[in-house]
């Protein structure tokens, strides 16, 4: 675990309808779900409830990004997500690609037995402990942290 920043974590999945939810232990063990928010104007201060219920050192946005690797029609919309996460939690917040995060969490529940429509709403919260798992293992294999920062806005670029 050589450079891995301990701390809790929360993965982020921003969709149109709803975000998902999931937060890592201190040590980055384990990605667990948390909760699916609804997409309404409370969302971001009800994620800032719960980085401050669980004491997170890292909010981690995921990015939709194309499998070519460019924006798609979500991804401006995640970024202004994650800006506004930055604003009002003042803690970390990081951009990571969410490449495949949905498609694989809709994979592992249909081999759980549940149809599309009876996982609607927990597929956010899986794809977010997916695209969360996987920035923690990048950061423990690499030493770095996972993503980009988003940037402090109060803060003189």
């Amino acid at each position: 675990m050589s450079g891995f920043r301990p701390g809790v974590r929360l993965g982020i999945d921003v969709g149109k309808a709803r975000v998902g939810v999931a937060r890592c232990d201190r040590d980055g063990l384990l990605a667990v779900p948390v909760e699916t928010v609804a997409r309404t104007d409370a969302a971001v201060a009800r994620i800032v409830e719960l980085a401050e219920e669980y004491s997170a050192m890292e909010l981690l946005v995921g990015l939709p990004i194309s499998l070519a690797g460019g924006d798609t029609a979500s991804t401006a919309d995640a970024r202004e997500f994650a800006v506004a996460l930055r604003a009002a939690s003042g803690i970390d917040v990081r951009l990571v690609d969410e490449r495949l995060s949905t498609v694989t969490a809709h994979a592992a529940l249909r081999s759980a037995g549940r149809s599309q429509r009876s996982s609607r709403r927990i597929v956010d919260q899986v794809a977010a402990v997916v695209l969360l798992q996987q920035a923690i293992d990048v950061e423990k294999s690499t030493g770095a942290p996972a993503g980009a920062a988003v940037p402090d806005l109060q803060e003189p670029v």
